[in-house]
């Protein structure tokens, strides 16, 4: 469908005493989307007295989750990154009493216990924090084998222990010290232990470059070093059993804790949903938007759900001027897409949904970017086994199927352009870099076009594509004012671009490119086309008509990044396919076994960086270029009001 899928405006006004019953009824169907009613006269909504206790629940619970998830043990592996089959609880459908009895009764069991064991986790981290202090200054301390209480000053003597990075400042003042070198080879930083008579005490007190360290305790550093570390180790086995306690209960009531805080937010978005609603003193006035299509699905609903009681007011939206919420409606293989179309914008209700000309075009220059078969097939093998491995996984499978075509497309320009992993079938297999990987003719035209050789002949057919896909645009452009009604502004706007390109086109070729030889009546066509749009240009323009000219030329040039990138990734790889044929020259024996790897390792790193690229510029392309001639966007993404289960399934 070209244009965004067609909604439905709707207001349902209905008795407060089915208000529960309505919203539940509309919250199920996941139809409708509900909007902030603002009407003149009418009272705004309040917030359902139920939500706040269904969100201090809800607050329970997730604190709960938090703490057990950050002590269960961690799964590593490519294949846990990826999103597995989520475990669902079956559950019977409810009053919202008997879910809160349940969350109740659920975090009695385990709320104080969990709460408990965090709380005596975070007072031995910092037991074993302030251990850890203890533990290094009576390693400096045991340099020196003395008693940790004759640290400080007795009647004749002041004994000192600390860390000097400077150990000339106490040569100077010439007082009696020990030292040990404590900091890394080059590092300045020295154990120090000064031993002075009690009439020095203002002079130590003035020693630069020296930090005191205090240490209470009794008996001989050694002797507390060891009682410390013994502290240390059984705080830390304290703490694993704790930790493993935490991971027990999240491994036992992980999906009971998931599954009824799930039901609880589905109860809180039932009772927050009220504050969009107008309210008289017996009503609720409730406005929103809904697919056309689905209209009458909820007008029955609304009838079913309130007996009968209520006024419901549908109404299809206009194009032009309404704005309600956007719904795309896109081939499955398209679906994909439709996020890099709201990277950019959503298209507004009266505009053309160019998800899939985006998706068509993204292949395209993706693979002319690209343009290696070699690389296409690792894309096309990766993408086909992860969407048959990961069945389970929706988002996996559709970037898959995407994947899948641009493997395929790799494939396709690759033996277009003579290059599978570069040059390596020539080089390796054939023994000749120069041979081609096969001799073809189709329609007159010899294939493979070796592409790092007549890269003129890519260049024209990147231009030739940018072209068509510029005009497509302007061609868009006509069908979205056709639409719109402003049958006008095609003819001040896509015509006259129409009738330059076709005019200066044949005048170009004849008197530039030589291409052609134009007889009288064509080229005084040409020249009427031609001096017609540049009127029609500069009179809606002015001055700026120059400007639009040239920019349009700048947006053609653009598409010659289909050729720069393609030589690129052919240039790289045949860089890395030279370097491993001189490897076993350069390295003898060695270099026969490290060529397969430097291979591997090579072209995959230029697989990713290429295709990372030509990911960007594709896009690039898209968003500059191809939507500069008919695109506006700023759509709201429809957004309706439903139930969304993840951890939880609905048994009668």
């Amino acid at each position: 469908m070209l244009l965004p899928s067609e909604m439905s405006k709707i207001t349902i006004l209905a008795h407060k005493s089915n208000g529960d019953k309505l919203v539940e009824a509309l919250h199920e169907s996941g139809l409708m989307e509900i909007e902030r009613v603002s009407v003149k006269g009418i009272e705004e909504g309040k917030i359902h007295p139920d939500a706040g206790i269904l969100a201090g629940y809800d607050l329970r619970l997730g604190r709960i989750l938090e703490i057990l998830k950050g002590y269960a043990p961690r799964k590593k592996g490519i294949k846990n990154l990826l999103k597995k089959k989520v475990e669902k609880k079956r559950v019977r459908k409810r009053s919202m009493e008997e879910k809160i009895r349940e969350a109740e009764k659920l975090l009695e069991e385990i709320e104080q216990t969990v709460l408990e064991n965090e709380r005596r986790i975070n007072e031995i981290e910092e037991e074993i924090e302030f251990l850890r202090a203890e533990e290094k200054k009576l390693e400096y301390l045991a340099l020196f084998d003395i008693n940790v209480e004759w640290l400080g000053k007795s009647k004749y003597l002041i004994i000192k222990f600390g860390i000097s990075t400077d150990l000339s400042s106490l040569e100077e003042k010439n007082i009696d010290f020990y030292y040990r070198k404590i900091g890394e080879k080059k590092e300045n930083k020295w154990a120090v232990l000064i031993v002075a008579h009690s009439s020095m005490e203002e002079e130590v007190s003035k020693i630069k470059n020296f930090e005191e360290i205090k240490i209470e305790g009794e008996g001989k550093a050694r002797e507390l070093l060891k009682e410390i570390r013994k502290k240390i180790k059984d705080a830390i086995k304290e703490k694993e059993e704790i930790k493993k306690r935490l991971a027990k209960i999240y491994r036992q009531r992980r999906l009971e804790l998931l599954a009824i805080k799930e039901e609880i937010e589905i109860e809180k978005e039932r009772k927050e949903v009220y504050r969009n609603f107008g309210e008289t003193l017996y009503t609720f006035l409730i406005e929103g938007w809904c697919l056309a299509e689905n209209a009458e699905k909820v007008r029955q609903i609304v009838e079913e759900a309130t007996e009968g009681n209520n006024a419901i007011f549908i109404k299809k939206a206009k194009r032009n001027p309404d704005e309600p919420p956007i719904h795309l409606e896109n081939p499955k293989w398209a679906k994909p897409f439709e996020t890099f179309l709201e990277l950019f914008a959503l298209p507004k209700y009266n505009e053309i949904n160019p998800t899939v000309f985006l998706g068509i075009a993204f292949v395209i220059f993706f693979s002319m970017m690209l343009g290696d078969a070699g690389y296409g097939m690792v894309i096309f093998l990766l993408s086909l086994a992860a969407y048959i491995k990961f069945k389970e996984s929706e988002f996996i499978r559709s970037w898959s199927f995407v994947g899948i075509w641009l493997g395929v497309g790799n494939i396709i320009t690759g033996f277009l352009f003579n290059s599978f992993f570069g040059d390596f079938i020539p080089r390796f297999i054939y023994g000749d870099a120069e041979k081609m990987l096969y001799n073809a003719e189709i329609f007159g035209m010899t294939l493979p076009i070796d592409a790092i050789h007549k890269p003129v002949l890519i260049l024209s057919i990147a231009l030739i594509l940018g072209l068509a896909h510029l005009n497509l645009g302007f061609i868009l452009a006509v069908y979205k004012n056709l639409k719109r009604g402003h049958v006008k502004d095609i003819f001040i706007e896509q015509i006259p671009w129409f009738m330059l390109e076709i005019g200066g086109g044949m005048l170009i070729g004849e008197t530039l490119l030589e291409l052609w030889q134009l007889s009288s009546i064509a080229k005084i066509i040409a020249i009427i086309f031609t001096v017609i749009g540049l009127i029609s240009l500069f009179k809606r323009n002015g001055a700026l008509g120059f400007f639009e000219i040239t920019g349009f030329l700048g947006d053609w040039l653009s598409y010659a990044r289909l050729l720069a990138l393609g030589l690129a990734t052919a240039g790289m790889a045949l860089a890395f396919n030279v370097i491993a044929e001189l490897l076993p020259d350069i390295v003898p024996y060695v270099g026969i076994v490290l060529v397969p790897i430097l291979l591997v390792v090579a072209h995959f790193a230029n697989l990713l960086i290429q295709s990372l690229g030509a990911a960007i510029h594709s896009l690039r392309l898209q968003y500059v270029e191809f939507f500069n001639r008919f695109y506006e966007g700023g759509g709201k993404k429809f957004m309706p009001f439903q139930i969304r289960r993840k951890y939880t399934e609905e048994i009668k």
